[in-house]
């Protein structure tokens, strides 16, 4: 089973995006039983609370749910516990590599960087652009997938 943790600043926005949008995409996949889908952040500041709702709303628009989600912190035991460690831009890569203390097996990426295009997510807290980050994150999410499900 292969365990994947996204991340992002305060895991209300972004990365529980990812990880329901995952969690989706595996499913219809008829691959549930072969991955593992979590998600959390690199700081305390929303550390308990739920989804934010217009992250929630978009998730709902594409008939996601995303209910019972909590924000959590990351910990530097997610290191060993996880297969991958996604964050979603450059900030977040650089705290997860302080909190796990480096990444000598190299864990950790930015999401777009599994698609041919790379780059960052941009936070929808700041641009209030939902509907981008969402597509951005689907798109990173398949490209993720399909490059787990045919590697050989």
């Amino acid at each position: 089973m292969t365990k994947i943790l996204f991340v992002c600043h305060g895991n209300i926005c972004r990365s529980p995006m990812a990880e329901f949008i995952m969690k989706k995409l595996i499913s219809d996949a008829g691959k549930a039983g072969d991955f593992f889908v979590a998600s959390a952040a690199t700081s305390n500041e929303e550390i308990g609370n739920p989804v934010y709702p217009p992250a929630r709303r978009i998730l709902a628009l594409h008939g996601i749910g995303c209910e019972g989600k909590r924000a959590r912190r990351m910990e530097r035991a997610d290191y060993e516990e996880y297969d991958l460690l996604i964050g979603m831009d450059e900030a977040n890569l650089r705290n997860m590599k302080r909190i796990t203390g480096g990444d000598p097996e190299g864990k950790l990426s930015l999401l777009l960087d599994h698609t041919a295009r790379g780059g960052v997510v941009a936070d929808p807290w700041y641009t209030g652009d939902f509907e981008t980050a969402y597509r951005e994150i689907r798109q990173g999410c398949e490209a993720l997938l399909y490059e787990l499900t045919h590697r050989s």
